[in-house]
This record gives structure tokens, sequence and C-alpha cells, in this order.
């Protein structure tokens, strides 16, 4: 490994630290440098303004080849998954560093850009800096981590084109059960009872809603059911990719559009798809052997079709008697042949398939089924056009290793919705039994069919991005062993969105020095200067330093001879980072020094004039400063028995400093008076919160036989604590302060009440907000104060907000001959989530899902696993406790595929050089105890499986 190591350390000297600058201390020519330049790219890592040598990175980064991952693993998604390949990112945070008022930054090409609109075809490699030493050089903005999304580029190999195909099904994985229309009105009649009110239906319209031999005047709606929904949905994606070039020139392109389906399948909802068409280039320019150039375009087209109106709400809060005594459709034959008014309405009403007459209540004229049919239809579209620019000049001629690099960009992002928005009739029947049959007598008309012809515009939004950077680059090698490298940068990027007055800016000046002693002995210097509008003038600038240590072992006299490790590297890294983008209270990010005096009515007079006061509303405070994150981490790499196994691990302890608070409990209380809603107090810097956790990807590499094998197991572990609190609690168990910042407070459930007794002789719980009655919940009294209020409120477990506190990922590769199988499994352990949905939370007039089955009676009530029923708010069973926890513990299947390629050999005379065919399913398998709660979906379309089938040609 040493061996390899020297050559690519004189193939990384002559590539440079940055893309296209050659920096090598001995001359060649051109063709050379480029030649060097290839080989190299194919071990170099994007990190934050430059390239850098994987070996050569001092931890708290971990890098996806997104080329090479899609030639096994095609997916649909930039992100998709990537906790399987990657330790430290757990799907939503890196380092668990996510928060309620900025994540992660992302960088597409250097460039703040969304995942989303970058599709995995054109994505070569994504970078996930987790380390604050990682990231200091993009200031504050990036204080939580950056995923560097890299798009490709072309090569010298001459002109190449691969074609791409794919079609699939979204199949639904389950949808929410709820009960029918007869089972419904009686459980509500009891609920009714157990409130102690008379029941709303008599046992004649139960029976005639359960008997279904008149759907129409008693209904039993199953908005779930095959009538409306389809079982899948298809999606289609075609790609192409051209890329190609000389020595002078190259480029790269990719045109890709894809368009998905729909579950549902009746009126205007049937045509619901959505649209994406993109265009990328990518363009390489050798101006002469020292100046290089680079342009980069996109251009994204999306479209989404959709009826007018909102289905999965609906379906999750219809009762399925829907307006009783009405159906949302009627069939025309439900008419009584001599109800002449009836039919005159009918003659010129709306028809759905010349058969059915929309129906409603004069208290319901307008229904989800009506609106797919005749409300019209609307059109979400987004228009996306991004471009960005650059020059690397190699400077050598003034200093060896010398260059000089800039960029410029400037993204604009346009979405609107268009609707052409109609009023409709409703009809609201009069029925009547005509010889033992229900007919419609008569017919009352509410509403107007109407179609106003006029285009609706709403919602739109622009929003535009603009970056500017410029930097110098030294890197040199001094006595073959000394090996220096800088940067001095200049960075500024500015977001104007619509709708926000201040832009989303970031400022900052940054230098980075590093220095290596024979790829042993390392070091490097960061250090970045911020700039924040958010903060008093004199106090704007912010200072970030950082500073990692690395050791080789395998250089080593001790390891240098070893036949079982290949490579061992250990690194200690120190940061301090300034950040602004948790500067926030309540959405308020601007002036939060200054004082703030609003004005409002006063009392009215007698000569009916309105006098006006003035009041204080914050107190003002120069002195506020960034929050900082201040970091210590360790990280240990190495590569045994010639990379059969290779390991990437980091440990982390980091500590976020200096979050806001607006009433600090330590001040007066007269300075924040009942009336007005006035304050005297400043916002200050004060919370503190702290992560400790590791990380760790280990890869296995062996072959068994004919067959390769590759197995991959990444894993991210954090715990986090509040480790300061402005509180003053009457109860220390109640202090946030020593608990996890995720956790979940709420109440310690006790079993159901059984009697009034026991009610009687139980610590008073009316604080609740509703009367306690027997099948009500008991709550612990923690405090002993014989009641329950929110004193009795306690920390119940890691609620997840940021990921789960373990996340674990594991990658099968196993290739035989020209097949090859790839195997995905991700897993989430330590949290827990509430069942607090209108699904779970089942109370007044809302729909009746299968859980109230199990409720509290008298009959029930050693075997009770849900509380009465009651018509009124429940306040006291629907409060966050224990009782409504469940884990989210969960391991998932996360994606399967086989891909066969055909033999090169059949190919030989043709203009084909490679074909590939595959399938593949996603989200196939959930392991866990609570799959069913984990996999329902309540007021949104349906979780799915995935399956598709593609090819690939190679021309």
């Amino acid at each position: 490994m040493n061996s390899k190591f020297k050559s690519y350390n004189s193939k990384f000297l002559l590539a440079g630290l940055v893309s296209l600058a050659p920096m090598a201390a001995d001359a060649k020519t051109a063709a050379e440098n480029e030649t060097d330049t290839v080989a190299a790219d194919k071990e170099m890592v994007n990190v934050a303004y430059r390239k850098v040598a994987k070996g050569d990175i001092l931890g708290g980064v971990s890098v996806v080849d997104v080329e090479g991952l899609m030639k096994k693993n095609y997916h649909t998604y930039s992100l998709d998954n990537m906790q399987g390949y990657v330790g430290g990112w757990n799907g939503n945070s890196l380092w668990g560093m996510d928060a309620d008022n900025a994540g992660y930054l992302v960088l597409v090409d250097g460039v703040p850009r969304e995942a989303t609109n970058v599709m995995p075809s054109e994505i070569d490699q994504i970078t996930f800096l987790k380390g604050a030493q990682a990231v200091v050089l993009y200031g504050s903005k990036a204080a939580k981590g950056a995923v560097l999304i890299t798009t490709k580029r072309g090569k010298n190999d001459g002109l190449k084109v691969e074609v791409q195909a794919n079609a699939g099904l979204n199949v639904a994985k389950s949808f929410p059960e709820y009960l029918g229309s007869a089972e419904y009105m009686t459980l509500y009649n009891e609920a009714r009872a157990n409130d102690g009110l008379t029941p709303l239906y008599s046992a004649e319209d139960i029976y005639n809603h359960g008997l279904g031999t008149n759907p129409y005047r008693y209904p039993n709606l199953d908005m779930y059911s095959s009538d409306y929904l389809r079982k899948m949905n298809s999606r289609y994606e075609a790609t192409a990719e051209i890329s190609g070039g000389g020595k002078r020139a190259h480029f790269y392109s990719n045109i890709n559009y894809y368009r998905q389906g729909d579950f549902l399948k009746f009126g205007e909802a049937k045509n619901n798809n959505t649209q994406r068409f993109s265009v990328r280039g990518n363009v390489d320019v050798n101006i002469t052997d020292d100046i290089k150039a680079w342009v980069n375009s996109n251009a994204t087209f999306y479209d989404s079709h959709s009826a007018i109106g909102d289905y999965w709400n609906a379906a999750a809060t219809w009762r399925p008697n829907f307006p009783q005594n009405a159906n949302p459709l009627i069939s025309t034959d439900m008419i009584a042949p001599n109800a002449k008014a009836a039919w005159d309405l009918m003659s010129v009403a709306k028809l759905v398939d010349g058969k059915y007459f929309l129906a409603g209540t004069q208290a319901n004229s307008s229904n989800i089924f009506a609106d797919y049919y005749a409300a019209g239809k609307s059109k979400y579209t987004s228009r996306q056009f991004q471009f960005d620019t650059g020059v690397n000049i190699n400077l050598h001629k003034l200093l060896q290793g010398l260059s000089f690099e800039t960029r410029f960009a400037v993204d604009y992002a346009t979405s609107y919705t268009t609707s052409f928005n109609n009023s409709y009739a409703i009809y609201i029947p009069t029925w009547s039994n005509i010889d033992g049959k229900d007919m419609i007598v008569a017919l009352k008309k509410e509403g107007e069919d109407k179609k106003s012809g006029v285009q609706n515009i709403a919602n739109s939004v622009d929003n535009q991005t603009m970056l500017f950077s410029a930097q110098f680059n030294y890197a040199n090698t001094f006595n073959k062993v000394h090996n220096l490298s800088a940067m001095l940068i200049a960075s500024g990027f500015q977001q104007s969105k619509s709708g926000q007055y201040h832009k989303n800016s970031s400022a900052n000046l940054a230098l980075d020095a590093s220095y290596d002693y024979a790829k042993t002995y390392y070091a490097d210097f960061g250090l970045a200067a911020i700039h924040s509008a958010q903060l008093a003038p004199g106090h704007r600038v912010g200072f970030s330093p950082s500073l990692s240590l690395g050791w080789r072992l395998k250089n080593e006299n001790f390891l240098k001879n070893s036949k079982v490790v290949d490579d061992m590297m250990i690194s200690v890294s120190g940061s301090i980072i300034n950040e602004d983008i948790d500067l926030a209270v309540n959405d308020n990010r601007y002036y939060l020094y200054d004082t703030n005096w609003q004005t409002a009515d006063g009392y009215g007079w007698y000569d009916g004039s309105a006098g006006k006061y003035t009041f204080s509303k914050r107190s003002a405070n120069k002195d506020l400063d960034f929050i900082k994150r201040k970091e210590l981490s360790v990280n240990f790499k190495t590569s045994l028995w010639q990379q059969m196994v290779t390991l990437d691990a980091s440990f982390f302890v980091n500590s976020m400093e200096g979050y806001l608070i607006s009433t600090p409990t330590f001040y007066p209380s007269h300075f924040k008076p009942g009336y007005p809603d006035a304050s005297f107090m400043p916002v200050l810097n004060f919370n503190n919160n702290r992560r400790i956790g590791f990380d760790f990807a280990a890869n296995f590499n062996k072959k068994v036989g004919d067959v390769d094998l590759q197995l991959g197991v990444t894993g991210t572990y954090y715990n986090t604590k509040a480790t300061k609190r402005d509180e003053m609690n009457a109860w220390d168990y109640q202090n946030r302060e020593g608990k996890a910042l995720d956790g979940i407070w709420g109440y310690k459930f006790a079993g159901f009440f059984q009697s009034e007794e026991e009610i009687k002789n139980s610590p008073d719980q009316s604080r609740l907000g509703s009367e306690v009655k027997p099948g009500d919940m008991k709550y612990v009294d923690v405090n002993g104060d014989g009641k329950i209020d929110s004193y009795d409120q306690v920390f119940l477990g890691k609620g997840g907000w940021y990921g789960a506190p373990f996340t674990l990922g594991v990658n099968l590769t196993a290739k035989w001959k020209n097949f090859t199988f790839f195997a995905l499994g991700t897993g989430n352990f330590g949290a827990y989530g509430l069942k607090n949905n209108s699904y779970w939370w089942v109370k007044g007039d809302g729909k009746y899902s299968a859980v109230v089955r199990n409720r509290w009676t008298k009959a029930t009530k050693e075997t009770a696993t849900y509380p009465r029923l009651t018509t009124l708010s429940g306040s006291n069973n629907y409060q966050t406790s224990d009782f409504w926890m469940y884990s989210t513990d969960a391991f998932r299947l996360a994606k399967v595929q086989i891909t066969y390629d055909l033999p090169s050999t059949l190919f030989q005379k043709t203009w084909v050089k490679g074909f590939s065919a595959y399938v593949s399913g996603a989200n196939l398998l959930t392991i866990s105890k609570n799959r069913e709660v984990l996999e329902m979906n309540i007021g949104s379309a349906p979780q799915t499986r995935y399956y598709n089938i593609g090819v690939k040609a190679t021309f």
C-alpha cells in the first residue's frame, strides 16, 4: 500500500488540490498533466472549495460514488437511503445537527441548491461534510454540516452516449381501516349515551344502513375502496447522457423525463399526474495550458396536474354515512317516474356517466366527489434555471504551485398554480317508500352549474440565488517530503425569496493551510471570518477557527512492512464555528438586538375618538452574539488484508452554545407586565445543547469461488442533552436541563377509571378540561398534590426529531459472471412516536377508526385497550401520555436489484458498446412490532412499494 501511496502522491501533486490546476513541481506537457489529472480524479473527493485525495482526509467526511452506485442500484432521489452507505448521516441530519430553524447546507456544484432538483443519473459523487473542521470554510450557513453534490463531467475518451429507460409500479402498502355505517352509527349512539345524551340514530336507520339494499339513501361509504382508488400507479422515466470531447474541450449533457401517476381513478382526478423534464449541460474548456474554464447549466420543467380538492383529507374525516340520508352520487333510476319536477331538473343537470347526479344536503352543498367531477382542475408549475461558470488560472510563472480560481452563479426558480374553478349544483333528495321501494319523489337544487372560463393564478413564488467566490490556491512539495498547500477564499451568496423582505445572505473570508510530512504527519488549520447583518453594528463579524492533526501509522516502521495493514490513520480535530442560522425568536431574525416599540388602539372615549398608546415589546441588547458550535472529534481509518476490510469511524463531542431566550426568568417579573402585552426584557444568548456520538462505515470484500462479495455496514449513534436552560420549574423533574433535546413530555398512564368511586378516591383530573367518567384515562400524580395538571408532565422518551438515536445501514453486492445482485437495508432504533392523529384520537363528530372496537365499556373493562367513546372534546384522554407512545424501532429492506450485463463480445462488430437490464424493488419490507403504525398514512397518499424494470444501453 505504501508504494501505491507514493505513486498516488505523485499524481496528487501533478493534479493539484483544486480541479484543473496543475501544480507539480516538475514541468510536464499538457497531455501528460491531463492524463495524471484523470487518474487522480478517480481517487479525489470534493470537499470545501477543493478536491483532496481520499486517503488524506482528516476525518468527518464521507463520500458516495453515485455514478458507480447507479450501475447496481437504480434510484430516483439524490439522497435516497444514503445512510445505508455512509456513517454520520441518518437520513435527516449530519451527526444529529438538524434543528428547527435550519439544517445542513446542500451545495450542487458549489452552489446552494435543492437536493430534489438533481437526478441521481446526473451525479458523479456526494460528499457528506459532518465535522465542524470539514465545513468551517463555508462559514455560518454550513454550521450544521454540508452535503456536496457534484454532477458528472465529460472526459477525453471520445463520444459516449448512454440511454436508460425505466418503468415501474407504486403499490400501496396499506390503507387505514374505518368502521362501516351501521357499526359507526351504533357506536356513536354509545358515545352519546356515555355523555348522557339521547341516541342520534334510530334502530331502523342503523338496520337500513347495514342492510345495504339502498346505498343511495343509506350510504356505507368506503373511501378506500376500489371504486375510487387504484391499487397501484405507474412511473416512467427515460434518460439520455451524452459526453465527449478532446484536448481543448469536453462536455457532459443529461436529458431526463419522468411521469408519475396517481391512485385516484374517478372524475378529473383520474387524470392526476406529475411530469418533470430537465436538461443539464456541463462544459470544460482548456483555453490555454494555464487557463481553464467551465460552464454549467440546468433547466427543469415540473408540472403537476390535479383535480380541485383534497381527497386524502376527506377520506380521513368523512363519516361512512356521509351527510345523513344522502350519497354523494345517486342514480337517476332512484327517481320516481311520476316525480315530474325532479325529472325536469335532471333534464338540465350535469350527470356523471349520463346516469348519476351530484347529491348532498343543505348543510353540505359541496363535497370531494362533486369537486372532482365538476369543480375544475388545477396545475402546479415550477421552473428552475441554474447557471454557474468559473475559471482557473495557473500562476506558476509567478510562483510555482500558485493558482487562482473564481466562480459566479445565478439561479432562478419560479412556481405558481393555475386553475379553472367551476361552480356546480347539487341536488337534495326527498325520499319516500312507494310500494315497498325507496324512491326519490322530489329534488331541491342548491347552487348553479357554471364555468367561468377564467384561469386563476395563485401561490406565485419567485426565488433567486446569486453566488460569487474567488480564491488563491497554493500547493507545492519541498525536498520530496514537505507537502504544503494553502487557500485564501472570499465567498458569498444571496438568496431572495418571494414574500421575504430580508434576503438570506452569506459572506465570509476563509483561510486554510495544510501541511504533511512524507504523508505521515498532518496538520490542517482553517479560519473563517463571517459577517451577519442579524447582529448589531460593531458585533457583526465573527472568527471561526479549526485545527486538525493526523498521523498515518502505516508509514511508521512498526507497520510499514505489515502484510495485514494496508493503511491506518488517526486524526483529531478541534473547531469553533460562529453561526447565525439559529438566531431567531418566533421566526423573527432581524433587529433582535434593538428595542422594539409598538402602538395599539386605546380606550374609546365619549366623543367617539380612539386613543392610542405606545408600549415596549423588547429591550435592547447590543451585545447579542453568534451561536457557537464547539466541537472535538477523533477519526480512525484503516484498510486491512489488501483492502479486504476497510473501516472509517469517528467519535465526536459538540456543544451548541448561546441559543436565544426572549423572556429571561432571572429578570424581575415587572419587566413583563400582563397588560398591555408589553416587555422590557432583551433577547439574550443563554441556552446550550450538547451532542456526543460516533459513526462508522465498515466494508468487507471477498471473492468466494466465482462470486465477488462486497458487504458494507454503517452506523450512526448520538445522544443529546440540554446542558443549560433558562427555566424556573416548581419541580426539578420538569427541568429540561439534563434531558434529551428531542424529549417527549407528557403524563404517565395509570389505567382506565373503572368506577365513579375510583374517580372520587383518585387525584382530581378536572383541570385537563373535560368531565371524567368511568372508562377515561387515569394519570399518575407525580408530585402528590392531589390533582393532575401540567406539573405532572414528565420526560417520557426520545422523539427522534433529528433522526433516531441509532441508525444502521447494511448493503450487499454479489457479482457472478454477468449478474449483479444488490440489497440494501436500513434501520433506526431508540426513538418513539405518538399516536395523536385523527385515526387514534377519535372524538366529537370525527370518523371512527378500527381502534375504537377495543374501547372501554362496562362489559370490556377488564380487557379494553382504548378509552370510552365520547361526542365531546375528550380532552382528558387526548393528552400526550405514554399510553399513546410507540417505539419506532424498525429495520427496512430498502432495495433489492438484480442486474444482467450482456457479454461485451456480442457487440464487438456493432456500434453498441454495452447493454444492461435489471429488475428492482424498493421499500419492500418493514420489520417492526409497530409495522402497521409505521406504514399507515393518515390524511395523505399511502406509502408504497416500488417495483421497477429497466434497461440501459451504451453507444
